[in-house]
């Protein structure tokens, strides 16, 4: 008799089972604190941008859902006034999502399914260096309470700490990726880092995951674009160009072989470019007989701007540009997303340092061109 009570309780969990629609996902939402926001959207993955797929109104109690169908496994983004929550779903899950309107680090929970149970995990590391960030910050404004004379130092002072705060946060964001490998949570990850200083990780990252994860547009198009990067990486031959100067004499990489190299992309619009130019200036002249030369590369579009900045900030080496703004075809060739960015070429061609600035190009060279 107790044996046939078991079999009719598995079968009626079997079939409760069963009725869990395995062509859709749900996501059941609450949230506290909703003030006046009445209306909540749903944002999908389209063409690697977030688009608005879906949306409906908060109860009075501040629940929501949402019932989609997605092709695979992707990101998805939930959004009410500005507050906004990551979440990755496929067919199958059932996602719930509580937050606090209130909580100004718009800290969130998740679970229902492994990929956002993943997501929690790293919101949790997040959340804890928000923490950290937000006592160091009350600990800041009482200290300059007590002495505004001070406020310069006081914040130079607390900055160590806050860097270590930083270096722990990007440390434990690069393990959780490596113990997640796989999942679109490790790829989420690794995509919350600093694209500039984090290159080389993310270059041997997309390397590892590209055959684990297969199908999702946003991965597939990451590791093609880390594929291209990994052609201007230290260590790699500079790639060939040639570009035109302002009176259209023409200039190339290879004029430049036998001798160390800065190729240094900027604009005279980039207020970063034109803060560092001094540094380039000063570089330059120090180590200009010593088999040391720049080119510049312009992003400008406007070839009098362009020249202007050149002649304000006495940038006296070898000038050249494609006036495309960032879809330059050399541009596109070195991977460039951001300015200022430069790589220093070898007597040999080779990529030997990326984005050095100020003291650590003169460090770098003074160790270099004994």
């Amino acid at each position: 008799m107790r044996i046939k009570q078991l079999s009719l309780l598995m079968l009626i969990a079997i079939a409760f089972m069963a009725c869990k629609s395995k062509d859709s996902f749900t996501i059941d939402g609450k949230f506290q604190n909703p003030g006046t926001e009445k209306k909540v959207f749903l944002y999908g993955m389209q063409n690697s941008n977030m688009v608005a797929i879906d949306s409906t109104n908060l109860s009075e109690k501040g629940e929501f859902k949402f019932i989609r169908k997605t092709p695979s496994v992707d990101f998805f983004r939930v959004s009410v006034g500005n507050h906004e929550f990551m979440l990755i779903a496929k067919n199958g899950d059932e996602i719930k999502l509580e937050a606090d309107l209130a909580d100004k680090n718009m800290a969130y929970k998740i679970s229902g399914a492994n990929e956002v149970e993943k997501l929690s995990e790293l919101n949790a590391i997040r959340n804890n260096f928000a923490k950290q960030v937000e006592k160091l910050q009350a600990d800041f404004e009482a200290k300059v309470a007590t002495q505004p004379q001070n406020r310069a130092a006081v914040l130079e002072s607390m900055k160590p700490q806050y860097e270590s705060y930083i270096n722990q946060l990007n440390a434990q964001i690069i393990k959780f990726a490596k113990d997640n490998k796989g999942t679109l949570a490790s790829f989420y990850a690794m995509n919350t880092l600093s694209p500039q200083e984090f290159e080389a990780e993310l270059v041997q990252f997309a390397d590892e995951v590209k055959d684990e994860i297969k199908g999702n547009a946003t991965v597939d198009a990451f590791v093609k674009q880390m594929a291209l990067l990994k052609s201007v990486q230290v260590g790699q031959v500079a790639p060939a160009f040639t570009i035109n100067t302002a009176d259209n004499k023409a200039v190339s990489l290879s004029d430049y072989k036998g001798k160390y190299v800065l190729i240094d992309f900027w604009a005279s619009w980039c207020q970063p470019c034109r803060q560092e130019n001094p540094n380039v200036v000063k570089v330059y002249n120090k180590y200009k007989n010593k088999n040391f030369d720049i080119i510049g590369i312009s992003l400008d579009t406007d070839k009098a701007a362009w020249l202007g900045a050149v002649k304000a900030d006495g940038l006296t080496w070898t000038h050249v540009s494609e006036l495309k703004d960032f879809n330059g075809e050399t541009v596109k060739k070195y991977q460039v997303q951001a300015i200022p960015t430069s790589y220093l070429v070898d007597p040999a061609g080779k990529i030997v340092a990326k984005n050095l600035r100020g003291e650590e190009l003169d460090a770098f060279l003074a160790k270099t061109l004994r």
